[in-house]
C-alpha cells in the first residue's frame, strides 16, 4: 500500500487525518484479556468522542469515524483475528484514504513492557507481535505509529504466553490494565492534537 509512488486512492471525499486502529481479537472469550488492549482504547475514544463502532464487512472492521481536536479520526478494530490483522488495515487504510504511514496509529498489547507501562515510538522493531508482522506485510512499510500497552511477561516464560495474552486477568491486574487504557487513549488524543513527537516526549518519559 505504501510502496514508493503509492497512495490511497479509493476514499471520496475528504481523507481522514488518522487512522487509530486497536488490535485483539472478536467475540466474547477475548473480551477483556491482555491481548484485546487496543481494542479497548479505541471503543474508549469512540465514547469519548460520541462515535459508534460499527460492523464494517467490507474492510472485517468494527469501525466509525470522530472528531479529536479539530481532526478526522478513523476509529477501527479489525476483525480478522489478531494474526490477520493486515488485511483489515489494509483495507481501512482504501477506505480512509490514509496516504502515509504516519497517518496510521496501531495501539496493541506489548509482553515486553511492564503491566501497565505506556510507550509509544513510530516504525521499528515488530518485538515478535503477529499483528503487527500482517500489518507490516500488508502495508509494506513499518513506519506506522505504535501505542504500546505493557501487559508483562507470563511468569513460567514463553511456553505460557498465550495462555498470558488470552485469558482473563485478575481484579489487580484489570485495575492496571484499565488505567492504562485510559492513557493510552489519552496519547491517541495527543497524537491527534499535537503529533507523534509530543505524545512521545509526554508518555515515554513517565516512571
Amino acid at each position: 500500500m505504501f510502496r514508493r509512488g503509492s497512495a490511497a486512492t479509493e476514499r471520496r471525499g475528504t481523507p481522514a487525518d488518522l487512522l487509530v486502529v486497536g488490535l485483539g481479537n472478536p467475540g466474547a472469550d477475548y473480551a477483556g484479556t491482555r491481548h484485546n488492549a487496543g481494542a479497548d482504547v479505541v471503543a474508549l475514544l469512540a465514547e469519548r468522542h460520541g462515535g459508534r463502532l460499527r460492523l464494517s464487512k467490507r474492510e472485517r472492521a468494527m469501525a466509525d469515524e470522530v472528531r479529536v481536536d479539530d481532526k478526522r479520526v478513523a476509529l477501527a478494530f479489525p476483525q480478522t483475528y489478531m494474526n490477520l490483522s493486515g488485511e483489515s488495515v489494509q483495507l481501512l487504510v482504501k477506505r480512509y484514504g490514509i496516504a502515509d504511514p504516519g497517518q496510521v496509529v496501531v495501539v496493541h498489547d506489548e509482553l515486553d513492557l511492564p503491566l501497565g507501562r505506556l510507550k509509544l515510538k513510530q516504525g521499528g522493531g515488530l518485538a515478535g507481535h503477529n499483528g503487527l508482522r500482517s500489518i507490516k506485510q500488508h502495508l509494506h512499510s513499518d513506519e506506522f505509529l505504535r501505542v504500546r500497552i505493557g501487559i508483562g511477561k507470563p511468569p513460567g516464560g514463553k511456553e505460557q504466553g498465550a495462555d498470558h495474552v488470552l485469558k482473563r486477568v485478575s481484579r489487580k491486574a484489570r485495575t492496571e490494565l484499565d488505567i492504562v487504557v485510559h492513557e493510552a487513549a489519552d496519547a491517541v488524543e495527543l497524537i491527534a492534537a499535537e503529533g507523534i513527537d509530543a505524545a512521545m516526549n509526554r508518555y515515554n518519559t513517565r516512571a
